[in-house]
């Protein structure tokens, strides 16, 4: 039987959303909230929701405005600016980040407040974008893709109602999607009172999805702006993948705001909220449910049981569904608390088999044999998708789609049992996931490029050096790179030198002191060497890159990390 918390049994619970999409009644009721719409909070602050993922926020002090947020790119930031000329032409004074997912659009204030533009953010800012864009530049990107649906159909049964916590990733109106991250020159690491506009800031670091997150409190106008309280079930587990988001922390956050009684709440995500009373029982109801999926896994885990036992064993309560700030519109409270489980104790969740899995690939084999063949297999799974038994429709599935990629029938049974889930689903996350992986499954969808470790050129251009050659260290094929001992420099114009050491099938980034070959490049030839729009005969040919030194090293290091293209 399936879990109703996660999808339901069957499709009485469905609807069909504004644009065709077929999806669960609560997830198409959930956009509403999220719809596209200038609030005004209180006097001099304001909150525009619905013009990308994250919310821009404005507030009106003494000297000027604060942008607080400013979107994926340029073109979301100009979009938000224009709104808010509609309320006040004062000049943009200042700049504050939540935290370093929303940091894209900063660039554009400058096009509307020409000055110095201060700007103040965690110190980890600048680190966690570098590591996004460099060493799981891949999968990240995957999982965007995956997580918020970019690549399903505007309209239709398959079309992207919502992601969540906005309406979408980001709006094609906003194209051609310039980046426009400026970084902090104002670092915070610890609570912190500044001046800013001509108001009192109070910065409290507080973890959340994010370890640079910060919560702010702008005492004179009793308002908390934070990225913790979001307009659904806190994501302790993103599908997308990311690091461990520790309930006993966001616990602390939580209870953070609670104290300091705010009259006006806004979040980077959803519409805001005001009144006391009302946002001390929203904050607390929340950071129960967050303490609720915490206990009932350490319980679950205490009386030894399995992680798919804990998944399906512990859920919400009722209560909880009073409120939307504690709705699964976002995650699933059964892969949070699996996360919960990993991250406090590890992979391992005392299943014998999970010690020594058999390959994926050779257990489907085994357990299609032993089933009785394919046919059988088939036939169950047919059975199984008709008495809407969809977790055991997606397991049999699976075993067939692993036989040498399945055939076309047996991709689609699995494309099938996906998709209904994503229909019967409160879970924005689970839905664009499911339905992105159906469209791939019946070639719809081409994902391939995100599953190789490329760079496109504008993301390598944007790298420091440094950075750029670091990360070529996790695309080392231990086969190719077995016996060879290779130590490769780049010296690079109006930066210095750098160097990549390949030995014991490790890549280790050097100064480049002591290398067998240095290549001496500008930052742009060496850009297009590592997106592959360039290789160095031509660049040499060309007069734009040097070689010295063994040039067989050259050829090793580049067999090694796959970029070949990079020498011819």
């Amino acid at each position: 039987m399936t879990n109703p918390q996660s999808f339901a049994f069957d499709a009485t619970s469905t609807g069909i959303g504004p644009k065709g999409e077929i999806a669960h009644q609560s997830l198409i009721d959930h956009t509403e909230r999220l719809e596209r719409r200038l609030w005004t909070v209180t006097e001099g602050v304001w909150c525009l929701v619905g013009n990308g993922l994250s919310n821009q926020i404005f507030v009106e002090g003494p000297d000027g405005v604060i942008a607080i947020d400013t979107g994926e790119c340029r073109e979301e930031m100009a979009a938000a600016i224009a709104e808010l000329r509609t309320v006040t032409h004062r000049p943009i004074v200042a700049v504050i980040y939540t935290h370093f997912h929303y940091t894209n659009g900063t660039s554009a204030i400058l096009d509307d407040s020409p000055g110095p533009l201060p700007i103040w953010g965690h110190e980890g800012i600048e680190g966690n974008l570098a590591r996004m864009g460099t060493e799981v530049g891949p999968v990240a990107r995957r999982g965007l893709i995956e997580q918020f649906g970019t690549d399903l159909p505007a309209d239709g049964p398959d079309g992207l109602l919502n992601v969540g916590l906005g309406l979408a990733y980001r709006f094609s109106e906003h194209a051609p999607f310039t980046a426009g991250f400026l970084p902090p020159d104002h670092r915070i690491s610890q609570p912190t009172t500044a001046t800013i506009a001509g108001l009192e800031v109070e910065f409290r670091p507080a973890p959340s999805d994010a370890d640079d997150n910060v919560t702010i409190w702008f005492p004179s106008k009793k308002l908390c702006i934070n990225n913790i309280v979001w307009p659904a079930l806190f994501n302790v587990f993103p599908i997308r993948g990311e690091e461990y988001r520790d309930p006993r922390v966001l616990l602390d956050g939580v209870d953070h705001i609670v104290g300091l009684e705010p009259e006006h709440l806004v979040c980077a995500h959803g519409p805001p909220l005001s009144g006391r009373e009302q946002i001390t029982l929203e904050t607390v109801r929340y950071r129960d449910s967050i303490q609720f999926l915490w206990d009932q896994t350490v319980r679950g885990i205490n009386r030894g049981l399995s992680s798919a036992e804990i998944g399906a064993a512990v859920r919400l309560p009722d209560e909880y569904a009073a409120s939307y700030f504690t709705q699964m519109h976002y995650g699933l409270a059964e892969h949070h608390v699996r996360q919960i489980q990993a991250g406090l104790r590890g992979w391992f969740d005392g299943e014998p088999a999970t010690l020594f899995p058999l390959p994926p690939g050779d257990r489907a084999e085994r357990l299609v044999a032993g089933f009785g063949g394919t046919e059988r297999v088939r036939e169950t799974c047919d059975r199984a998708m008709a008495e809407d038994d969809l977790r055991w429709a997606i397991e049999l599935a699976s075993w067939l789609v692993r036989l040498d990629d399945g055939t076309v029938e047996d991709r689609q049974r699995l494309a099938t049992a996906l998709r209904t889930v994503g229909q019967r689903t409160t879970s924005a996350n689970v839905r664009n996931w499911t339905l992105t992986r159906a469209l791939e499954l019946e070639g719809s969808i081409d994902l391939s490029r995100h599953r190789r470790h490329t760079f496109g050129f504008r993301a390598a251009l944007a790298l420091s050096p440094n950075d750029l050659i670091a990360a070529l260290r996790v695309r080392v094929d231990p086969d190719l790179a077995e016996g060879i001992d290779a130590h490769l420099a780049f010296d690079v114009a109006d930066h210095g030198r750098i160097g990549l050491h390949l030995r014991r099938s490790v890549a280790v980034p050097t100064t480049g002191d002591g290398a067998d070959a240095l290549v001496t490049l500008d930052r742009t030839t060496l850009a297009e060497l590592v997106a592959e729009r360039l290789c160095l005969t031509d660049a040499v040919a060309a007069g734009r890159a040097s070689v010295t030194g063994e040039r067989s090293t050259v050829a090793a290091l580049a067999r090694a990390i796959g970029l070949e293209s990079m020498l011819t």
